[in-house]
């Protein structure tokens, strides 16, 4: 009899090691996407166009990041655009349409240390709540400084202050951030 009942123990026993190593336990959800390239282009009512642009092509690790900062002019309000990409992949990967399609659990936050230059939020998801990919970028009189731009992946979008920009509350997790050195003449 006892010879009967290894076969079922040897069963149960490889039943239980292959739903321990699953790897796809619920609750694991999806790896977050890579995003090598981020592009903000600012276009002013009147004047040149700037594009700040980051690129990191072999993600963490490897190479340094290449990071294009601009020069703003000065009293003088933008139209902010932001392109994500992924350019590891061949072809090239949008992630911005998929920041499009999941606005309810993406929002940019803007941080300047140039006086004077703010960031207001130009769209909005189907909740009313900002995301970040449009928005409005008014300078001041001449400064210097830098501009921080933060993706956060599911932040509590009801917290005091997030609506606003504050990313203190945000909780979530960072998806990329960049910080740009700012001229403005």
């Amino acid at each position: 009899m006892k010879t009967h009942n290894l076969p079922l123990w040897a069963l149960l026993f490889s039943l239980v090691l292959f739903v321990a190593c699953d790897p796809e336990e619920p609750g694991d959800g999806p790896e977050p996407e890579l995003i090598t390239t981020l592009n903000y282009t600012l276009t002013p009512t009147d004047g040149e166009v700037v594009v700040l642009t980051f690129q990191d092509p072999d993600g963490d690790g490897g190479d340094a990041p290449v990071i294009s900062s601009g020069t703003l002019s000065a009293n003088t309000t933008y139209v902010g655009t932001i392109e994500l990409l992924n350019e590891s992949v061949d072809p090239v990967e949008d992630i911005t349409e998929e920041v499009e399609e999941e606005d309810e659990e993406h929002q940019f936050f803007f941080m300047s240390t140039v006086a004077g230059l703010t960031v207001d939020y130009a769209d909005q998801d189907e909740d009313d709540n900002p995301v970040g990919l449009t928005s409005s970028l008014t300078t001041g009189d001449a400064s210097t400084g830098t501009l921080t731009i933060n993706l956060i992946h599911e932040p509590q979008k009801d917290a005091d202050g997030v609506a606003t920009g504050d990313i203190s509350n945000a909780g979530g997790e960072s998806d990329i951030e960049v910080t740009f050195s700012i001229v403005v003449q």
